[in-house]
């Protein structure tokens, strides 16, 4: 099967792979850094669990986490990473529902749009 671009199938899901690894890596690479960040600043210091402390608000949403990792601040770094883990397959239901469209498969296109829509609410709505 062909796509009206002249994508074969087996193309497209070679770059849907590429894609899935890539933002993992990326994902990977980046909680890293912030990681090692994170433990040359505060390796030395001794956790107090008595006391719960949850995430502050700076990094409770993504434009907030943006910035962070845009300072390079340890937790903002590590943050950033996991949106992009979680990103990475949205986007290749993104990516997928392109490739219905060029297809003209309408039926999967609704499909994955529903499938997208629900992804996207899930992680909009606190």
């Amino acid at each position: 099967m062909a796509f009206a671009h002249g994508i074969s199938e087996r193309r497209f899901e070679g770059l849907i792979g590429a894609m899935l690894r890539g933002g993992v890596i990326l994902a990977a690479v980046v909680v890293l850094a912030g990681g090692c960040l994170y433990l040359a600043k505060f390796g030395g210091v001794p956790p107090d669990y008595r006391i719960f402390r949850g995430e502050p608000s700076d990094l409770r949403f993504a434009r907030a986490i943006a910035a962070d990792a845009a300072g390079r601040h340890a937790r903002g770094l590590i943050q950033f990473g996991l949106l992009i883990l979680i990103a990475t397959p949205v986007a290749r239901v993104a990516f997928s529902v392109i490739a219905y469209i060029s297809e003209r498969d309408w039926l999967y296109t609704a499909i994955t749009l529903l499938v997208l829509g629900i992804l996207l609410y899930s992680l909009t709505s606190a």
